[in-house]
Formats: C-alpha cells, sequence, structure tokens
C-alpha cells in the first residue's frame, strides 16, 4: 500500500509541474538563458549545513537545501492572496510581490515574475525531465522551479514550494 501511494504521489508531482507546454519546448524550458554555476560558497549569505538545519528545522531544511518538494496542494500559501512580499524562507530576502502571485491549479504557489535580481536560475536535468531550477541568489536554497506556461503577459510561472517561503504582510 505505501508503494502504491508513494508511486501515486511521484506521478502527481511529475504531472503537476511538466505540462505538455513545457514539454513541447525540448530543452528551451523558459526565457532565461543563463544558468548559475555558483558554489555554495559563493552566496553573499554563508552558513554550514548544521547551522542551516538548526535555525530551519527538518522539514524546511529538506526543501531549501536538499531541493525537496512539498506535497501538492498542502502548502500554506498554496492558495494565500493577502497583500505583501514573500521572502526567502532561510535567509529572508524578498523575492516575490503579492501582485506577481496567481492561481495555478498546479498545487503549489505561482507567481508570474520575481522582484529584479533576486532569483538564480540553474539547469535541472534530475527525475528524467529538462527543467529550470529556482534557487535563492542571496543564499542559494532552492525554492522551486520555473516553467513557460503562466497565463500573464510573461508567459512565465515560477512554481514555488511554501517551506521556501515566509509572508511579510503590507503595513
Amino acid at each position: 500500500m505505501q508503494r502504491l501511494t508513494f508511486t501515486i504521489v511521484i506521478g502527481i508531482l511529475f504531472f503537476s509541474c511538466n505540462s505538455p507546454a513545457q514539454e513541447s519546448r525540448g530543452t528551451e524550458q523558459n526565457s532565461v538563458d543563463t544558468y548559475s554555476m555558483k558554489k555554495n560558497d559563493e552566496y553573499p549569505v554563508q552558513k554550514s549545513e548544521a547551522e542551516w538545519r538548526a535555525q530551519l528545522g527538518d522539514e524546511k531544511y529538506h526543501i531549501l537545501r536538499e531541493k525537496g518538494t512539498e506535497y501538492p496542494r498542502t502548502g500554506e500559501y498554496n492558495l494565500h492572496f493577502e497583500k505583501g512580499t514573500y521572502v526567502c524562507g532561510a535567509c529572508h530576502t524578498p523575492l516575490f510581490e503579492s501582485g506577481q502571485k496567481f492561481e495555478s491549479d498546479c498545487g503549489w504557489p505561482s507567481f508570474d515574475d520575481a522582484i529584479d535580481g533576486t532569483i538564480e536560475f540553474v539547469k535541472d536535468t534530475s527525475h528524467g525531465m529538462v527543467r529550470t531550477e529556482t534557487l535563492c541568489a542571496n543564499c542559494g536554497s532552492h525554492l522551486g522551479h520555473i516553467f513557460n506556461d503562466g497565463p500573464t503577459e510573461t508567459g512565465q510561472r515560477y512554481c514555488i514550494n511554501s517551506l521556501s517561503l515566509e509572508f511579510k504582510e503590507e503595513q
């Protein structure tokens, strides 16, 4: 039974963030044409993995530092539409404004753009796919992925883990 449940969850993850729109583009996943080649010791915020684990706890550490993915439709910010700013869950760098968020029905918070200079892009060939991973440009923490199937004029969909974010309400 556990194996069947695991297989179903993996199938949902694969299809939720890998629509036919992305597949038809081949290796051109989005308009990002520059990928990061930074090493962990090249980010402005520097902490040991032990320090990150102590700060973040096991669940957030798994997502942010080990490139994990939360289950779809379980994240705190999936259907969250308050006014404010979404910041990195590790270093608190502002990443997305609430006006950039939209409902994509993919199961994760989705944004059509990011605050300039805050996101880094890395080619991700894991799980038999070619995708573009998004990282916090300040600390190198994993946020999610970006796809070229967004419904707004940017054409982008940042598919981001809720556990990679914290929300600062507009005052």
